[in-house]
């Protein structure tokens, strides 16, 4: 997630990385029982705080890429022995290729098939031959729920945070739905309200094959799960071998 740089201090709280751990050996494991060459350097696409980066530097030696310099500044603090980059995963051009590539939630911003197909673009040019590109889908139309909000309250020091996220489609015959986000933040009991605003893309599961398949991948489909959803939830996910 991409937050306004008044807001970016909140994500440690709001998510903190032990949050990550599941999801980050989760994909450790699909990455070992996909991959197709030994498997030691990971480029991560869209990093953001750097969490996903704090288990998955247990496995991997990790370069990670955001386009957020004040996310990238909370990943620096976490995993200071990470070389991270300031890009665009659509356009950023790195020399170096690496044997997979991650793009996790953060594929969520790319608005436009265009746009899906540029980091797919990216992720293959970063691969050494047979390496691997591992990503999921969060949300497609069959899946989305409309004006869904979601709540969480967090603690930390002397710090109170409740977050409340609402997600609405206004034109579902497009490509994006918007992400409102609220904070009630209490500073020693004294209130703070702020929002943010995103626009995210949503694209039919046909889309993402076609266009995964067209950046040159060889297309394996699994199931992310996670602890934390229903017994029949799960989100669609990806691997694409060069």
């Amino acid at each position: 997630m991409r937050l306004y740089k008044d807001l970016s201090w909140t994500w440690p709280i709001i998510s903190p990385p032990k949050d990550y751990i599941e999801e980050a050996e989760f994909f450790a494991a699909k990455i070992n029982k996909h991959k197709k060459i030994e498997t030691k350097t990971i480029l991560n696409l869209g990093c953001g705080g750097g969490h996903m980066d704090w288990t998955l530097k247990e496995h991997f030696n990790i370069t990670s890429v955001d386009i957020s310099p004040d996310m990238l500044s909370l990943a620096k603090k976490l995993n200071p022995e990470i070389e991270y980059i300031e890009g665009d995963m659509r356009t950023v051009r790195l020399k170096r290729k690496f044997d997979a590539v991650v793009i996790h939630d953060s594929i969520l911003y790319m608005q436009t098939l265009d746009e899906l197909k540029a980091a797919f673009k990216t992720a293959y040019e970063r691969l050494k031959a047979n390496g691997l590109m591992i990503t999921y889908c969060e949300e497609w139309p069959e899946h989305f729920v409309q004006n869904k909000v979601r709540s969480q309250r967090n603690t930390r020091d002397n710090i109170d945070l409740i977050f409340i996220e609402n997600y609405f489609d206004p034109d579902p015959n497009d490509t994006t739905y918007e992400g409102t986000f609220i904070y009630l933040i209490r500073r020693d009991g004294k209130l703070e309200i702020h929002h943010d605003y995103h626009t995210f893309g949503i694209f039919p599961l046909d889309d993402w094959r076609r266009v995964i398949r067209g950046a040159g991948f060889s297309l394996h489909e699994t199931r992310f799960t996670h602890s934390d959803f229903t017994v029949d939830e799960y989100y669609p996910m990806f691997v694409g071998i060069k």
